[in-house]
C-alpha cells in the first residue's frame, strides 16, 4: 500500500490525523508559505474518477455561501488525489458527546437556523447534500467560532437538470443514500432523495440534540441494522418523536411530510417557525452559547449574545395539529 506523501503540491505539509471514516482519512496540514492551518483529504489513484474532484467542484460552485467551507486546492500528488480545505474545529457529534449528550434549546435552535440557511444555499445551486448528520457539521475557528459548517459533499448530487430545465424524475428501487440514523423513511425505501429529505434529516438532528437520542437508537447507542432502524421509524408517531420539544419543530416536520417530491420548500416559512420558537422561549440566536467548547480541534466558542433573530410574520401560516396516529410514512 502506497504511503500518503508528507508534502502536497510542494507547499502543504501533512501533520497528524484529524479523523477518519467512510470518507477516508483527514490530516491536519500547514501551508509552509503563509503558515495557514489546513485540512487535507487524500485519495488513492484507483481510477480516473475521483470523489474528491467531485467534492471540490461542488465546493467551488457553492463558495461564499452560509456554512460552506473553503476549498483551497485539488490535484494529484504521487499516487494520490488530494483535496485541501480550510481547517475547522470539532464536529457537533464530538461536542455533543463532550457535553454528555446535552445541548441547550438556545444552542439547538441556533444550529437549526444556521443549517437551514446552508441548505437553502445548497439547494439554490441545484444540489442536495444527501448526508446531513452531526458528524458532518463542524464548528469554525478563530473569527468564525460562532459559525457552523457543513462538510463531506461526497454523495452530493444535482436534483435539477439545467439542460432540460426540469427537476429530476421521481423514482424508487434504489439504495439508501447517506446515514441510516438520519435518513428519511422514503430514502430507506429506495425513493430517490430530494430537498425535502435533506430538511427532514436536519429536523431529525435537531430532535436528537434536544432529546439526547432518537427512538430508533438503542440505549447504549449500539448500531442497529438498517432494516431495524427503518422498522422503528415507521412505528414512531410524530407525536411520540416530538414529545417535549417546541411545537414549531413539530410543525416543521409535518410540513415536510406533506411536501411533494419536486415541490419547492418554503425556507422562509421554516425559518419563521424556528424564529417563533426562539421568541416563545425568550432566546436570541446569535451565538453558540455552550460553555467548554474550546480546546476541541482548535475551536474556541464564546457565550456572548450580540444579535437577535428577525421574524417575518408574513411567512407564518397554520398547519393541522399533530395527532397520535400521525406517522413518518410520507410517500
Amino acid at each position: 500500500m502506497n504511503k500518503v506523501p508528507i508534502r502536497v503540491d510542494g507547499r502543504f505539509r501533512l501533520g497528524d490525523i484529524l479523523g477518519s471514516g467512510s470518507y477516508g482519512i483527514v490530516y491536519r496540514a500547514r501551508n509552509i508559505i503563509n503558515d495557514d492551518d489546513l485540512a487535507i483529504k487524500p485519495e488513492p489513484l484507483i481510477n480516473n474518477a475521483s470523489s474528491l474532484e467531485h467534492e471540490y467542484r461542488i465546493l467551488k460552485h457553492l463558495e461564499g455561501g452560509a456554512g460552506i467551507p473553503r476549498a483551497v486546492w485539488f490535484g494529484r500528488e504521487a499516487t494520490f488525489h488530494a483535496l485541501v480545505l480550510d481547517l475547522l474545529g470539532p464536529s457537533l457529534h464530538d461536542l455533543f458527546i463532550t457535553h454528555n449528550r446535552k445541548f441547550s434549546l438556545h444552542t439547538v435552535l441556533n444550529f437549526g437556523d444556521q443549517l437551514l440557511s446552508s441548505l437553502e444555499h445548497i439547494h439554490s445551486h441545484n444540489y442536495i447534500h444527501s448526508d446531513i448528520k452531526p458528524q458532518n457539521v463542524l464548528v469554525g475557528r478563530g473569527d468564525l467560532e460562532q459559525t457552523i459548517f457543513m462538510v463531506d459533499f461526497g454523495v452530493t448530487k444535482e436534483y435539477w437538470n439545467t439542460t432540460a430545465q426540469a427537476h429530476m424524475p421521481f423514482c424508487h428501487g434504489g439504495h439508501l443514500t447517506g446515514t441510516p440514523a438520519f435518513a428519511s423513511i422514503n430514502n430507506h425505501l429506495g425513493v430517490v432523495p430530494g430537498r425535502r429529505d435533506d430538511l427532514k434529516s436536519l429536523i431529525y438532528m435537531l430532535i436528537y440534540f434536544l432529546h439526547g437520542s432518537l427512538p430508533w437508537f438503542t440505549s447504549d447507542h449500539e448500531k442497529l441494522p438498517t432494516s431495524s432502524i427503518l422498522a422503528r421509524k415507521v412505528d414512531t408517531t410524530i407525536e411520540d418523536l416530538c414529545l417535549g420539544i417546541p411545537p414549531e419543530i413539530t410543525t416543521m416536520l409535518i410540513y415536510l411530510c406533506n411536501l411533494a417530491f419536486s415541490e419547492d420548500p418554503d425556507y422562509d416559512y421554516l425559518r419563521s417557525l424556528l424564529h417563533n420558537s426562539v421568541r416563545s422561549f425568550h432566546y436570541t440566536s446569535s451565538s453558540i452559547p455552550e460553555r467548554a467548547l474550546s480546546g476541541q480541534g482548535g475551536a474556541s466558542v464564546s457565550t456572548k449574545d450580540n444579535a437577535s433573530l428577525q421574524i417575518n410574520s408574513s411567512c407564518i401560516c397554520p398547519l393541522p395539529p399533530c395527532t397520535a396516529t400521525t406517522q413518518y410514512l410520507d410517500l
